[in-house]
């Protein structure tokens, strides 16, 4: 094959920073596997995975052929699904509990209305948990009340029937309540609602045990600046976008030698405001802030308005009210789905609102600019690849937060 352009990347080390997901980091690779061939066969070009070969336990080994150059890649998953699954409501009482402050974080200090004005996808999503979990009690409650009716009038009279009553809806309303709990995988009511009580339990500030992580990630990052890669790019999706903005804002506060790897941050599918929007949130504030004024690295952000999972081409650091005069980052861009899918497949995903949120780590049937096969294991670095994109016409960029201090 001839080689069409210059190479500017012949190793890559890939950090990938998951969002809020209790699941083993092996889907990630086993994602990675499955949708990398399948891009591969669309856009022509070749991808092959094997155990990697640098870094922690989690992670894969890539080698590619694109547009006339081999690349490698050794692509490492940053894990915090401990964290996540140690978060989660342990009872279904201690769910509600958490139903309740997390009610009280955003709609008591008007952090909701404000996200308002900016999607309504990811905020219909937030307000489903709570909406689901209210019905879920009604119908649990409702069952119980009844069965307790009906048991009263099939019994003879007694001085214990109310007791017998009430021990019955008590009984019927538990089972209910544990059968929508067992069967949450189809409903999604439990984990969205520890996904958003996690950031509103602590009003946007980082738990000290995430913290703790966060440290050990920007060593990881750290030691590859200072080994022989050509490019180090660290991905953030969903809340992991949030994580890569405090590391790499860390990161970058040290003196960094010159002459390394070119450093890039992709940011997929990010929810920031949701986070960036509560009033202890200075330390994300103050990290928006500082890294989207850097020359050390380059940050594109990629999100889709067809995610409603997502706060679709909303400037992160603009909408959060931070932006100084000389913001350089993000890029912010749209991965199009209504253009880059097929009208078919789009018509298959389009209600999987789930899915869709992880179709910026998936292969598109009608790939245009956006590839994630192509950033992570392709010879170009982010910054080259995205040099000459404008960013999207219709992204938001309004400042809209009420909560601006930083720490």
């Amino acid at each position: 094959m001839v080689q069409t352009q210059e190479q500017q990347v012949r190793r890559r080390r890939v950090f990938y920073i998951p969002g809020y997901d209790p699941i083993h980091p092996r889907r990630y690779r086993e994602l990675y596997r499955k949708e990398g061939a399948a891009q591969a066969a669309v856009s022509g070009y070749e991808i092959a995975l094997k155990p990697k070969q640098a870094g922690g336990p989690y992670g894969w080994h890539v080698t590619s052929t694109q547009e006339g150059a081999t690349v490698e890649a050794d692509i490492e998953v940053l894990v915090w699904s401990d964290i996540v699954r140690d978060s989660m409501g342990h009872s279904i009482p201690e769910t509600y509990l958490q139903l309740l402050r997390t009610a009280w974080a955003y709609i008591g200090t008007g952090a909701l209305f404000r996200l308002m004005r900016l999607r309504k996808g990811p905020i219909i999503a937030a307000l489903y948990p709570i909406f689901a979990l209210l019905l879920q009690l009604g119908a649990a409650l409702g069952l119980g009340a009844g069965a307790a009716f009906l048991a009263l009038a099939l019994l003879p009279p007694f001085s214990l029937a109310p007791l017998a009553g009430t021990v019955v809806a008590l009984a019927i309303a538990g089972a209910v309540l544990r059968w929508f709990r067992a069967h949450d995988g189809k409903f999604f009511a439990y984990y969205l609602m520890h996904d958003y009580a996690f950031s509103a339990r602590w009003m946007g500030a980082n738990p000290p045990g995430l913290e703790t992580r966060m440290t050990e990630f920007r060593g990881q990052i750290e030691q590859a600046l200072a080994e022989d890669w050509d490019e180090v790019l660290v991905v953030g999706h969903s809340s992991g976008a949030h994580l890569a903005v405090s590391i790499l804002a860390d990161l970058l506060r040290e003196d960094r030698p010159t002459g390394g790897p070119a450093l890039a941050f992709l940011s997929l599918g990010q929810v920031v405001p949701m986070v960036s929007f509560l009033p202890h949130a200075t330390r994300l504030r103050k990290d928006l802030r500082d890294l989207c004024q850097s020359d050390a690295l380059s940050w594109v952000d990629v999100t889709a308005p067809g995610d409603g999972c997502a706060f679709a081409l909303c400037d992160p650091v603009k909408v959060t009210g931070v932006a100084p005069e000389n913001q350089r980052w993000p890029l912010v861009i749209s991965a199009t789905f209504t253009q880059t899918l097929s009208p078919a497949r789009w018509k298959a995903l389009r209600w999987r609102f789930f899915r869709l949120h992880f179709q910026y780590l998936c292969a598109f049937d009608r790939p245009r600019d956006y590839d994630y096969f192509r950033i992570t294991a392709g010879p170009q670095t982010l910054a080259t690849r995205f040099k000459d994109r404008p960013p999207s016409k219709s992204r938001i960029d309004r400042p809209v937060n009420r909560f601006t201090t930083v720490g």
